[in-house]
């Protein structure tokens, strides 16, 4: 039995900020799992409501099915229940499922759906894809709205209506219309997620939509920073969360920008920048310039993350 209802992993889910660790490799693109495990033992002892293995920071996109289970199963492990450890689900509908089933049977605590990959699909398809995955496993759900499985409301309503399992929705667009509409159609029903890129720079507005908590890149190697950031935009702190994102969120934004993919690559080098390296990012994404990680290792060691 999983140690969460899909409504108490929910009900955790939101009441903090969330945690998606990098997954470690070596230098040949291996998977580390010694370093990955030494990575979550550092992570759990810093307060977050949940934990998602190998999900979009994490790569997840890159490893095999064989990998996303170590990965998964590492990460139960380690925690050993402190924090809930949400696996990922990907690509088409049978491989989500089976990847639901083996995240399941590997103890984990939830599921992300993450979007299928390359095709587009309509609404109706898309409703049937996350449905095929809830009704796989008796886990909670949270389906990741982005690129091409952005759900309107009246599909969230549709889902939520007939998936208990559906718990969680993860949004990685940002349009607040369709928010504000999702929001009116199913209110509470659901725990919100924000989900862009470095979500710290969207969290305080989206605060006002609903959306609680936020998966944050910045924790693998900032944790008391981003713990304080969380803790500003819950407060409703203007003067604070500028301030922070003036200091560096901006700065850290002017490096993310200069390549596609940087938006992950720049976690693992946040990581080096603070002495606790995790291999390099797997092609296609590549890995900072020396020069971008030097200045990057400036701008930590500015004391931001007191």
């Amino acid at each position: 039995m999983p140690r969460y209802s899909p409504q108490e992993l929910a009900a955790r889910l939101g009441s903090g900020l969330l945690s998606f660790p990098v997954t470690h490799f070596t230098p040949d693109l291996c998977f580390d799992e010694a370093g990955y495990r030494d990575h979550l033992s550092w992570l759990s002892e810093h307060p977050v409501a949940g934990l998602f293995a190998a999900g979009g920071t994490g790569e997840g996109f890159s490893l095999t099915g064989e990998e996303i289970d170590r990965v998964v199963r590492a990460a139960v492990g380690e925690v050993g229940g402190r924090v809930p450890v949400i696996a990922p689900a990907t690509g088409g509908t049978a491989t989500a499922v089976a990847q639901a089933r083996a995240a399941e049977a590997a103890g984990a605590d939830g599921l992300l759906l993450l979007p299928p990959y390359l095709t587009e699909a309509g609404q109706d398809g898309l409703v049937e894809h996350v449905s095929a995955v809830c009704a796989a496993t008796g886990l909670g759900v949270i389906v990741y709205s982005r690129a091409n499985a952005v759900l309107t409301d009246r599909s969230v309503e549709r889902l939520a209506a007939r998936n208990p399992t559906f718990v969680g929705l993860k949004d990685g667009v940002g349009d607040i219309e369709n928010l504000t509409r999702v929001y009116a159609a199913v209110g509470e029903r659901l725990t919100y997620i924000g989900g862009l890129p470095t979500a710290e720079t969207f969290a305080l507005p989206l605060l006002q939509l609903g959306v609680t908590t936020y998966s944050s890149a910045i924790f693998n190697f900032l944790p008391r920073f981003a713990l304080g950031f969380y803790a500003d935009v819950r407060a409703r702190d203007h003067a604070a969360v500028y301030r922070r994102i003036r200091e560096f969120i901006v700065p850290y934004l002017d490096i993310r920008d200069r390549t596609k993919g940087y938006a992950v690559s720049i976690v693992k080098a946040g990581l080096a920048a603070v002495g606790r390296p995790a291999g390099p990012v797997r092609p296609p994404l590549q890995n900072l310039t020396e020069a971008e990680l030097a200045e990057l290792t400036r701008l930590v060691g500015t004391g931001v993350q007191r």
